[in-house]
């Protein structure tokens, strides 16, 4: 375990539309430090959040 997400850090992936959720839930595999995804996540522009549907 890599420890908590910060607010920021649940925010920028809960945005993340799906296609880029199955790529962070493989890539999360991969982690071993919480700075992964924060890596992770800097590869990816900050997502416009989605209203619910």
């Amino acid at each position: 375990m890599i420890g908590e997400m910060t607010p920021l850090e649940q925010a920028r992936v809960q945005a993340l539309p799906v296609e880029q959720l199955e790529d962070l839930s493989e890539a999360l595999l991969d982690f071993s430090t919480a700075a992964d995804l924060e890596t992770w996540l800097a590869m990816y522009p900050n997502p416009t959040p989605q209203p619910n549907a």
